[in-house]
């Protein structure tokens, strides 16, 4: 008798880590997802900030060339 119950209690220690590891599992998958949506964003956000800095790049060089023009001619 004693046999049955350690093959009853291995069963229910088998079928309690086949649902952890279940559980784990769809854990794994969501925090996939999350990080896979987040690297969307951050190369989202690094592509505006690279067109972002072209466009002040442009105004700068744009306003430094105004400046010039602009000086008096007894400078």
């Amino acid at each position: 008798m004693s046999t049955e119950v350690e093959l009853i209690e291995l069963k229910e220690s088998l079928i309690e880590l086949q649902s952890q590891l279940a559980f784990q599992e769809d854990t794994i998958q969501a925090l996939n997802e999350v990080v896979t949506r987040q690297q969307r964003q951050i190369n989202n956000l690094q592509e505006m900030w690279e067109n972002q800095k072209q466009q002040v790049e442009k105004l700068s060089h744009s306003m430094e060339k105004d400046n010039e023009v602009e000086k008096p001619p007894h400078y």
